[in-house]
């Protein structure tokens, strides 16, 4: 049976099981990871298992800080540290050459490692008690909705002996951008509260793509391979002229709630794009437990500049992984 901690005495006891090679959930402010020793291979092999990850999906390696970041690198160029140095504790993930000591098992046995330093002060114990790198994925089963509470950990994984440190409510809500500094032309290979703008301007250097090489072999971020974010009901995003088409036994998620017929269920979302952001899995959860025949997302709002433009991308594209079939 899963346990939700909180306090000291939870992260006491994380960085025992950990050190015993199992999981442990924890906060971080983009969503809950499912956290194991990122040096103990069989560890990171209950991740997969537990989740019903193929292995092909490489994970994010958690860290302190640029220190222990370099422990799990070849090499930390200079486009790396401004970001470390800017973004740090924050949702920026970066793919930078693999050091040996990493397990293969870590990264879909590619040549490179994706590493970040998570903003979150349950995480930041956890990881600096623990004094090792974590590995931490969505805390969900593989495809499903990401958790943004304890309970939606719970939810996924109630019978998996599984200890969740209480962090509360994740605070951005959506997954961290992933920048792959691999080679000459920097590029996100998933977008997130960090935009292309912000990170090109931080290093001097412009971004090219937003886009994996189409013909890498080898995935080097998660989050680029299979269906993401799915509620088990069918979901739609639509635009809001078509909430009107829903019926009673639907399930709507709106932002722009006087503006249509209130038909179905209407579960409430923010307008502003980064409060969209952090409510959308939540409102997606609580839409789910509901059963309803179908579940319409309206397309969050268009927002204005280039960091909410950034937001905005990001919502849409995990929005299109969890209406994809």
């Amino acid at each position: 049976m899963s346990e939700i901690l909180e306090g000291p005495h939870a992260i006491a006891f994380g960085v025992k099981r950990l050190g015993e090679g199992n999981l442990v959930a924890f906060p971080t402010e983009t969503v809950y990871g499912l956290g194991a020793d990122a040096f103990n291979a069989q560890a990171v092999q209950r991740v997969f298992t537990l989740k019903g990850r193929p292995n092909t999906n490489p994970l994010i390696v958690h860290v302190s800080g640029i220190v222990m970041a370099k422990t799990v690198v070849a090499h930390w160029p200079d486009a790396a540290d401004l970001i470390a140095r800017t973004y740090w504790p924050g949702p920026v993930t970066m793919v930078l050459p693999k050091a040996d000591v990493v397990p293969g098992i870590v990264c879909a046995n590619g040549s490179t490692v994706a590493v970040r330093c998570p903003e979150h002060p349950c995480a930041l114990a956890l990881i600096e008690s623990f004094g090792k790198p974590i590995v931490g994925p969505s805390a969900n089963p593989s495809g499903h909705i990401s958790p943004t509470t304890p309970e939606h950990v719970m939810d996924g994984f109630p019978d998996a002996n599984l200890m969740i440190v209480d962090g509360g409510r994740c605070r951005t809500g959506i997954e961290s951008t992933v920048v792959d500094l691999t080679s000459k032309t920097i590029r996100i290979l998933r977008p997130g509260f960090i935009g292309p703008h912000a990170i090109s301007k931080t290093i001097s250097q412009n971004i090219e793509s937003i886009a994996p090489l189409p013909h890498d072999p080898i995935a080097r971020s998660p989050g680029l391979i299979g269906a993401h974010y799915q509620p088990r009901t069918p979901t739609k995003l639509v635009p809001t002229a078509a909430l009107k088409s829903a019926t009673d036994s639907d399930t709507i998620i709106t932002w722009s709630i006087q503006s249509h017929p209130a038909k179905g269920t209407l579960i409430p979302i923010p307008r502003q794009i980064d409060a969209y952001a952090s409510n959308i899995y939540r409102a997606l959860h609580d839409a789910d437990r509901g059963n309803p025949s179908a579940i319409w997302i309206e397309e969050p709002p268009t927002g204005s500049g280039t960091d909410e433009l950034a937001i905005r991308t990001a919502i849409m594209e995990r929005l299109g992984r969890a209406t994809h079939k």
